[in-house]
């Protein structure tokens, strides 16, 4: 164990040397990354010597400390943000959902923006209907939201854009009042707050993405939030390659009638094992990507807070460049979580986006697009079926001028001063 010792130090040590040792114009400033010590790393060899592999008593500890920060009823890991999306459409389409949705109904969603928030509502059948977003705040342009309702509207499904919340009391009136499921994209918004209560606690779903750009990371994970705890046993079976079955990896008997089950055409007392009453997936997560997402929970207000403050200092920074940039702005209400710093160039700058994220690129400043911009735009989406409601002026707008620089807690502010001076040594001299 003494040796396991020295090599963690020597770990989170190499770790904390990469951020001091920053030379300008040669060290890169990525937009997102990992930030982690010995605790991640010494959770995860014990995870890795007890060898269970699949879910096991990290992953129940992890969801018991998601569930706990959040304030939600239940948290059900997963293998990934997009699959967490997939897992909330697919438990809202399914038959033993009560009032499921049904194919040809429609999601209302927002015309910028990941494209799995939008995939899983397709794959399921569904039609999405996109509407344009705000300049600035990047979130759905609300007040178009009830214009747009038909009689085949069955849901809402937003993300809260770069984690700066959408107007949730408009949206859950509207929800409320028309009957809609709600399923919030909270993938970029771990610590959000909108009221004083945490995004991801308002709908009746919510998801969570763990990959290393997020707030907290397992590598690759993500999270399914329930608000409203009939859905977890629909939800965990489509988790759980479709079965019936509840009982968890290395279990029998959960039930205690393993061998009494009449389900379906099978005969009396079939395996409940191996009966399955849904069509799923194996999209688990594993104890040993638990185990660091376990120890990412104890750094995660610090994380919030840092984001937090580097988002400040970069507004500050650029703040004498709006003739320039449309700067970004938080939600009325809210007390975003940010997971990105986003810049319009206006129309009538003397420069293009390419120019300057070039340049941005030359000096090792790393910078993103809003995601995939208009999605309606995508290849993706071209042959699949969708609804526009209103202009996308905007979505456009944003598609051709839009992009973001990091605001993770890896940044230092002699980083962030480079990325300002940069900014602006760019927009005075080209």
């Amino acid at each position: 164990m003494e040796d396991i010792d020295k090599l963690i130090d020597i770990i989170s040590e190499s770790a904390s040397k990469k951020i001091n040792n920053f030379i300008p114009g040669t060290s890169q400033i990525p937009v997102s990354g990992k930030v982690f010590g010995s605790t991640e790393i010494r959770f995860g060899i014990e995870s890795v010597l007890e060898f269970w592999l699949t879910s096991g008593r990290f992953c129940e500890s992890f969801e018991n400390e998601l569930k706990k920060f959040l304030g939600c009823r239940a948290v059900l890991l997963c293998n990934s943000g997009s699959s967490a999306n997939l897992l909330a459409i697919s438990t809202l389409t399914n038959k033993h959902t009560k009032d499921c949705m049904q194919v040809g109904d429609e999601v209302i969603t927002s015309a910028v923006g990941f494209p799995t928030t939008v995939g899983p509502i397709i794959q399921n059948g569904l039609v999405p209907v996109f509407i344009d977003v705000s300049l600035g705040n990047y979130n759905i342009l609300s007040d178009r939201i009830l214009d747009s309702i038909t009689p085949k509207t069955k849901a809402i499904m937003i993300a809260h854009a770069l984690g700066n919340p959408f107007d949730l009391n408009t949206v859950m009136s509207i929800a409320k009042d028309k009957n809609l499921f709600l399923i919030e994209d909270s993938c970029d918004a771990l610590g959000s707050t909108y009221g004083g209560k945490k995004v991801g606690t308002f709908g009746d779903m919510a998801t969570l993405s763990f990959y290393p750009a997020h707030h907290i990371t397992t590598g690759e994970g993500g999270a399914v939030i329930l608000n409203k705890i009939k859905y977890k046993k629909v939800l965990e079976s489509i988790r759980d390659w479709g079965r019936d079955c509840w009982c968890p990896p290395g279990v029998d008997n959960t039930c205690a009638k393993r061998f009494g089950w009449q389900l379906g055409k099978l005969p009396f007392g079939y395996d409940h094992k191996y009966s399955y009453s849904n069509l799923g997936y194996n999209l688990k997560l594993g104890d040993i990507q638990a185990a660091i997402g376990l120890a990412q929970m104890s750094r995660v207000e610090g994380f919030i807070s840092s984001r937090r403050v580097n988002w400040e200092y970069l507004y500050n920074g650029l703040v004498e460049l709006s003739d320039y940039f449309i700067l970004p702005e938080a939600t009325m209400n809210s007390d975003p979580s940010w997971f990105g710093f986003a810049l319009t160039i206006k129309s009538n700058a003397h420069f293009n986006r390419n120019q300057l994220i070039s340049h941005l690129d030359t000096k090792k400043i790393g910078t993103r697009m809003l995601f995939g911009g208009n999605l309606t735009l995508q290849p993706a989406f071209q042959n699949s079926k969708f609804r526009v409601h209103g202009d996308l002026s905007n979505s456009d707008l944003i598609t051709r001028n839009t992009f973001w620089i990091g605001v993770w807690p890896g940044l230092t502010n002699e980083m962030l001063d480079f990325v300002i001076n940069e900014i602006k040594s760019f927009v005075r001299t080209v």
